[in-house]
């Protein structure tokens, strides 16, 4: 066995340059090769309490994998990711593994984490390249349980129940499976290809995924107990998008994150003659601070626009996306307006009416300066309008990206489902059951918007708990 490596800094991620990538979708991290993944693992400890591991909501045993990345059988350590994650390419990529199992790492204590997302995604990478092999698919053992939503908390669910026998069917609204993964995460950022691989993955485990079906509308859950089905659950996410109720946001040029993002990803409005349309080139502004405001941002980059704006009302230190995001984007050339606030939205119908707010096209945004006061409920200091400061910004396009909510379609068509009063469903902690017998939900429809290895965290403790109840039937 090779020596530790005792370098205090991680190995650096290759990655195009950001000149370059600011005009195009291909991935922005290029990722190791395999001797500088050997070399990232030789820089893990092998702590035998695994702290690192603690911090992971599916509980990946880290060192273990990382030792087979030393030894240089990725195979192996491929096969430790897989036992506790159905999404390991995926979550290599988009994983907040800052705030999360690097967070834990002893290494970071007087230097830099171990990579352990770099090491994650040269793994699943090098599997998928290499692998030929189809899992064997396990003995049925008679049940049957639907999965409503194909994103990454329903996919998670499908994948352990299926490796415990169940005859599981993810229903997807939309016409490809990936949920979040496809519609709201952008190519750069996560390849449709890598989503399409692990999907495929879990149909080779017996996993049947049926697209363009809308729970609620199409079927039931309802209807669902009446085909067989003994349990369900409720991956649906949260793709209600929510607005400032500012005047001008029915302007034509403004957006939702989701709308934008989803013409651009799913539907490929980046493409000469596209299917959908969208809106290319100008001055854009993109409203919040999370991971999905700085997605808009460079998507509207590459889409051709001259200059792109993030507006947050807070500062730098409470900007919620991660750092690697927020680095990204400002080496692509996004211009970052913190501590301010939008408060309308102006347009125009003719030349001589340029500031109507209800007709027309945008023209501009009216901001305020904030300043931060007292912590608010979360810890975070509230921000507060600075009196008589408020001033345009010109720009064509206006994107907000203030978070999204639950749609109500699945409560408003099952009789018996609790949601709070942000329409998120109310689950038994430590098992996802509803209100419903039966019914388990866990994701963003439980949770609101949050990270995709949460998501994924909740359909492993659905799935759980729902092998424990029909286990006793």
């Amino acid at each position: 066995m090779p020596k530790l490596n005792m370098n205090p800094k991680k190995n650096p991620m290759p990655a195009q340059d950001p000149k370059v990538r600011a005009h195009n979708f291909s991935e922005v991290a290029t990722g190791y090769d395999k001797e500088t993944a050997i070399d990232e693992a030789l820089r893990c400890l092998n702590c035998k309490n695994m702290p690192c591991s603690s911090g992971c909501p599916v509980n990946i045993r880290i060192p273990e994998f990382i030792s087979k990345v030393k030894e240089g059988d990725f195979e192996a350590a491929y096969q430790v990711i897989s036992r506790t994650s159905s999404l390991p390419a995926v979550c290599g990529r988009v994983c907040p593994q800052e705030t999360q199992c690097e967070s834990k790492c002893v290494r970071g204590i007087k230097g830099e984490s171990v990579g352990i997302g770099r090491l994650e995604r040269f793994v699943a990478d090098w599997h998928n390249e290499h692998y030929s092999g189809k899992p064997e698919i396990p003995a049925s053992n008679g049940h049957k349980v639907a999965i409503v939503g194909s994103g990454p908390s329903g996919l998670t669910c499908a994948g352990d129940l299926a490796r415990k026998g169940y005859k599981v069917t993810v229903f997807e609204a939309l016409h490809t499976a990936g949920g979040v993964l496809v519609y709201g995460i952008p190519e750069f950022r996560l390849p449709k290809a890598i989503v399409r691989k692990e999907a495929e993955n879990l149909k080779a485990l017996g996993v049947d995924i049926e697209t363009n079906i809308i729970i609620g509308k199409t079927l039931t859950i309802d209807e669902l107990f009446e085909k067989g089905y003994e349990a369900v659950f409720v991956g649906s996410g949260a793709g209600l998008p929510n607005f400032m109720r500012i005047p001008g946001e029915s302007l034509k040029g403004v957006y939702s994150a989701n709308e934008f993002l989803t013409r651009s990803n799913l539907m490929k409005a980046y493409k000469d003659n596209p299917v959908t349309p969208i809106m290319k080139g100008g001055k854009v502004a993109v409203v919040g601070g999370g991971n999905v405001a700085m997605d808009a941002a460079r998507t509207a980059l590459r889409l051709g626009a001259e200059h792109v704006y993030i507006v947050y009302r807070r500062s730098m230190e409470e900007l919620p996306a991660r750092r690697e995001e927020v680095e990204h984007a400002k080496e692509e050339g996004v211009d970052f307006r913190l501590l301010n606030n939008p408060v309308e939205i102006y347009g125009y119908n003719n030349p001589d009416d340029r500031r109507d707010p209800k007709n027309g096209f945008v023209t501009g945004i009216k901001c305020i300066k904030m300043q931060l006061g007292e912590p608010d409920e979360k810890g975070r200091r509230r921000p507060v309008p600075v009196p008589g400061s408020e001033f345009d910004l010109e720009v064509n396009t206006v994107i907000i990206a203030i978070g999204t909510s639950p749609n109500p379609l699945i409560k408003s068509t099952t009789k018996g489902l609790e949601v709070n009063k942000h329409g998120g469903i109310i689950v038994e902690e430590g098992t996802g059951l509803t209100s419903r017998q039966g019914v388990y939900a866990g994701g963003d429809a439980v949770t609101g918007a949050a990270t995709v290895i949460s998501a994924m965290g909740a359909g492993k403790t659905a799935a759980k708990a729902i092998d424990e109840y029909l286990s006793k039937k």
